[in-house]
């Protein structure tokens, strides 16, 4: 038997306060986390290239074995935070990912670098399906898709300050201290969250001897137990979560379509991340404008998740994103015909690099809010983190895409195969049937 469609939710939390919202900021703070190690790699790479004096082509595997450990991570994350909750799930994966990317600063070849990287995925891949869903848990379900828009949206607010702090650090510092300290922080980060963020409510429900914590966390919401407690806890359990649960009859258009949208919008985005500063530093621009660049992606992203959150709780998610990734691809189109040379001027190449970024992340982030909205609080890590893993898969093949559309026609083909794969992206998204409803 199926988890359902449709049901009550085990806690009818109907209030939004001060602390739920101090919640789920402390929630985002790990995916701020999150985006700097991400990004670490685009700004780093032709540092890595000129110190170990070896082809951008190199790297291929570096990257692409990095996202494949967040395809694993996705996956196997999604299933722990559903089965042992998202908050350890979610503290276990800050202290991997900061661990093996500290670990990475003392590497002295390729290959040490990309099995580091696969370690360092794991814990990145698993760290946003669990996020989104603890942020997901802690607020009333119409404030349900802003949150988890605004958790997600910190991957490109960590990105951005990677780019930000690279454009000083990394000359002064070179690329090893910048992963050392994105390292440590997240481990810091993890051991101060022991303390500060509870569990989910909801998954504290289906646990009778964990009753005292959960009625701990909901008085503190300002929700006496009494009020909250509106159906049995088998109602939310449905069966144990399993990728074999996503694709039963319940589920399996919404889930065909939430992946193949994931993959093909986190092959734009992480084409981005890795290779834009490469390609800006190859078409002869400096390497702080190279770092400005992916700044400017990074930048107009955080505006565009936040305009895509509000978007979809005030108009529903099919009009907000479909619209959103058409403008996508447009504004990739119009990059793939601009001119990227040393006399270029750099000021309308950053403009469309902003443009671009916001309306991708609008898609990006809004995605998990949507995947929120379709599975129900029984498998939602579960549903949220497979669609993220196989998204990751776009990710990995952006190792090799970006690549050969750089060395194949530069900037004209590393643009195209972006705008193509919004289109791709579109299509997905219209064959997603529980969209989030437009509000009343």
């Amino acid at each position: 038997m199926t988890a359902p469609r449709q049901t009550t939710p085990p806690l009818a939390i109907d209030r939004l306060g001060g602390y739920q919202i101090w919640l789920v900021v402390l929630t985002a703070l790990a995916i701020v986390f999150d985006g700097i190690d991400i990004q670490l790699m685009g700004v780093t790479i032709p540092s890595i290239m000129r110190e170990w004096n070896v082809p951008r082509s190199a790297f291929a595997p570096a990257v692409s074995f990095g996202y494949l450990g967040m395809v694993v991570g996705g996956a196997t994350a999604g299933l722990a935070g559903d089965r042992f909750g998202r908050r350890t799930a979610l503290l276990g994966c800050m202290l991997l990912f900061g661990a093996m990317t500290g670990a990475a600063s003392l590497s002295q070849s390729v290959t040490a670098f990309a099995l580091l990287r696969f370690a360092a995925g794991i814990g990145l891949g698993g760290a946003i399906p669990n996020a989104a869903a603890l942020a997901a848990e802690f607020v009333p379900l119409r404030m349900r898709p802003l949150a988890v828009t605004l958790t997600v949206v910190c991957t490109p607010v960590g990105a951005m300050l990677a780019g930000l702090v690279s454009i000083h650090a990394l000359p002064a510092f070179g690329w090893r201290a910048l992963f050392l300290a994105g390292g440590i922080l997240p481990i810091v980060a993890a051991v101060a969250l022991r303390w500060l963020l509870p569990e989910s409510p909801r998954y504290l429900l289906r646990h009778p001897e964990r009753r005292q914590e959960m009625a701990r966390t909901l008085e503190r919401m300002g929700q006496p137990v009494s009020d909250a407690v509106t159906v049995p806890q088998q109602a939310d359990a449905g069966e144990r979560p399993s990728i074999r649960t996503l694709l039963s009859s319940d589920y399996r258009a919404d889930t065909l379509g939430l992946w193949a949208a994931f993959l093909s919008c986190m092959l734009t985005v992480y084409l981005a991340f890795n290779w834009i500063p490469s390609m800006l530093a190859d078409a002869g621009f400096s390497s702080s404008l190279a770092s400005a660049g992916i700044t400017a992606f990074n930048l107009g992203g955080l505006a565009g998740a936040l305009v895509g959150g509000l978007s979809i709780t005030r108009w529903g998610s099919r009009t907000a994103m479909l619209s959103f990734t058409a403008m996508a691809a447009v504004s990739a189109a119009i990059m793939s015909r601009m001119t990227y040379a040393p006399g270029a001027a750099a000021f309308p190449i950053l403009a469309m690099l902003t443009v671009t970024g916001g309306m991708i992340n609008a898609v990006q982030s809004t995605m998990f809010a949507l995947a929120a909205h379709v599975y129900p609080a029984g498998i939602r890590a579960t549903g949220v983190g497979a669609g993220a893993s196989f998204g990751r898969l776009g990710a990995v093949i952006s190792g090799y895409v970006g690549v050969w559309a750089l060395d194949f026609h530069g900037p004209e083909s590393f643009f195209g195969v972006i705008a193509l794969s919004l289109i791709v992206c579109g299509i997905a998204l219209a064959r997603v049937t529980h969209h989030v409803p437009r509000r009343a």
